[in-house]
């Protein structure tokens, strides 16, 4: 048996490279903002090519969503370090694709293959939380884990931009590999208890199958990246010519080293499901029809796919011009009817995707309720902060537009770290949430009231403005939100649906985000089509008949700060009215199962 200190420690351990790998997806999440330019330059597109390019972007946030729901259940059915090792092999698998790609399809095959295995790391993170701790002890490593998610967000544009400037944005993926192996490993390390020797156990390790494992790997990496040293060489060179077409597009895959590494893989595969007894199989492949089975993969299609209908709609949208993508027409019909597919799909599933229990409890749904609105408060201060910025005081100057709104972004982790210390007791997260995005709230809408020279202005004897202030409430408001949301939606699920109960709260954060900045930048943009019919003519304004003069443009000017105030004023809606629900809905009700379950458990014995 462990002691309870080992135990102890063996949790803290897990939780420490688990919150690694969240770190590690989470900035990368946030790397193509700075990085976009170079990888369009990359591959040969201009910027007046940018809807080209958007797929980019799209791609990460559909793997990132649509499966999230399927890869919470499953870490239900066989265990959080089994899914958070397949989401890292995922996401470095991805990585690896991003960084070797030479067309634009396989870029955003990568992407979409990384943001599949990033976006499963952090339900099944904060579900590993609730295994390890009880109810009354979850608050302070809940907001760890959301702290150190949202530290991403800072930590990604500056690195990013950093690599970029010194070797080149293929780096920043390639960097993505070595970081989850080392994530890997520490999460493989386990404490395990003493054992007496057993004579008749002679199970050997896996051998064939890790060197298997190890060519596969190899020789896939090495056909992508096509090193000039073998790619161009008299012998080796033979092992890069496409059987199938030609070029550096998908023909890359029909070389001879892809073929090679694609039998490997496929041998590999089989030997696994082939092992017995005798040996111990690196990958448990014969239990995995089971496990799917037993998670209701069409309901999970199915949900997938209307994800994926919303979040192509809203992501690929031109704002000047629509509040939905042109192929909503298209993508809107195919959700509704993915969605009643799913409805009476889980009504007659022996075991549905999505348990009534993850839903059920006011606890629940109320934390994705508020996770729609506070989404989209988010996504409207991280979009609109810079342009605010960038239309006073950094006209020419992204960096500086984006220091600005570092002022909020660094705020949002310290938030996350008091509101899981202020819930170490449940019963808390309502009141602690709704303080959170109330603060939001008061924030956004002295926001919504700033002036051309709110940002350079200072407050008495202080080297800062009160916009300062403003950005980190605003900030430290959202932070404040997180932990306390997943703290009573564990509280409130049965701990056999804690990784389902916790991917819902990230879909929900993430659709809000996406349909939430869509629709209040369109509203903005009416606005500020309204202000600009209204100005007068640049003739009758400028001087001698000129065009373009000082006074004109600050007409214009004001004209865009209606638009941004009005974006922040729907923001502070929408944060107002996910604070009345987190008051109104995260209210402790009758003890809950999950509360029961996590109140009998100490991290000792977990």
């Amino acid at each position: 048996m462990l002691t309870r200190e080992e135990a102890a420690g063996g949790a803290r351990r897990r939780l420490a490279f688990a919150s690694a790998g969240v770190l590690v997806a989470s900035a990368d999440t946030y790397v193509v903002v700075v990085a976009l330019p170079a990888i369009m330059d990359g591959l040969g597109l201009g910027i007046d090519h940018l809807q080209r390019a958007m797929p980019i972007v799209s791609g990460y946030l559909l793997g990132y969503v649509a499966v999230l729901p399927l890869l919470g259940r499953l870490s239900d059915r066989v265990g959080r370090r089994p899914v958070l090792v397949g989401c890292l092999v995922a996401f470095a698998s991805g990585s690896v694709v991003t960084a070797t790609a030479r067309s634009l399809g396989l870029l955003v095959a990568g992407r979409t293959i990384a943001g599949l295995g990033g976006g499963g790391l952090v339900p099944a993170t904060l579900a590993l939380v609730a295994d390890c701790w009880p109810a009354e002890h979850r608050g302070l490593p809940l907001g760890v884990v959301t702290g150190v998610q949202e530290l991403g967000s800072v930590l990604g544009p500056l690195y990013g931009a950093a690599i970029v400037t010194l070797a080149g944005w293929r780096w920043i993926f390639w960097l993505n590999v070595p970081l989850a192996a080392v994530v890997v490993v520490g999460l493989g390390r386990q404490p395990r208890a003493p054992l007496a020797p057993d004579p008749g156990s002679r199970v050997r390790r896996d051998l064939p199958g890790g060197a298997l494992l190890a060519v596969g790997v190899a020789a896939t990496i090495l056909a992508l990246a096509a090193p000039a040293s073998l790619a161009d060489g008299v012998t080796t060179g033979v092992l890069y010519a496409p059987t199938v077409g030609s070029g550096a597009g998908w023909s890359v895959l029909s070389t001879p080293m892809a073929l090679l590494g694609v039998a490997a893989l496929f041998t590999f595969v089989c030997w696994e499901t082939a092992a017995d007894g005798v040996v111990r199989p690196l990958l448990a492949v014969r239990s995995l029809p089971r496990v799917l089975a037993e998670v209701d993969l069409p309901g999970a299609g199915l949900l997938a796919g209307a994800l994926a209908c919303v979040v192509v709609a809203f992501s690929t949208t031109d704002a000047s011009r629509q509040v939905i993508a042109a192929s909503a027409p298209v993508l809107v019909p195919l959700a509704a009817v993915a969605v009643g597919a799913l409805a009476w799909r889980q009504r007659r599933a022996v075991a549905p995707l999505l348990d009534p229990a993850a839903l059920r409890p006011r606890q629940a749904w109320g934390a994705y309720a508020l996770q729609l609105a506070a989404g989209a408060g988010l996504m409207a201060a991280l979009v609109d902060v810079p342009f605010f910025a960038r239309a006073t005081i950094y006209p020419g100057s992204q960096l500086g537009a984006a220091a600005v709104l570092l002022r909020f972004l660094i705020a949002v982790p310290a938030g996350a770290l008091a509101g899981g210390a202020l819930v170490r007791r449940p019963g808390r997260e309502a009141v602690v949430a709704g303080a959170g995005l109330a603060l939001a709230t008061a924030a956004l809408s002295t926001m919504a009231g700033w002036t051309s020279m709110a940002l350079s202005s200072r407050l008495a004897g202080l080297p800062f403005g009160a916009a300062v202030v403003e950005l980190a409430a605003a900030g430290f408001g959202f932070g404040l939100a997180i932990a306390p949301v997943n703290a009573a939606v564990l509280s409130a699920v049965p701990g056999r649906l804690h990784g389902l109960a916790t991917s819902l709260v990230v879909v929900a954060r993430t659709v809000g985000m996406l349909v939430g900045i869509s629709v209040l930048t369109a509203v903005g943009l009416h606005r500020f089509y309204v202000a600009a019919r209204r100005l007068p003519p640049p003739q009758r304004v400028c001087r001698s008949g000129a065009t373009i003069c000082p006074a004109y443009q600050g007409l214009e000017t004001a004209a865009l700060l209606r638009e941004l105030h009005t974006v922040f004023a729907g923001a502070a809606l929408c944060t107002g009215l996910a604070a009345a629900l987190a008051l109104l809905l995260l209210r402790p009700g009758k003890l809950s199962q999950g509360t029961r379950e996590g109140g009998r458990r100490s991290p000792a014995v977990r």
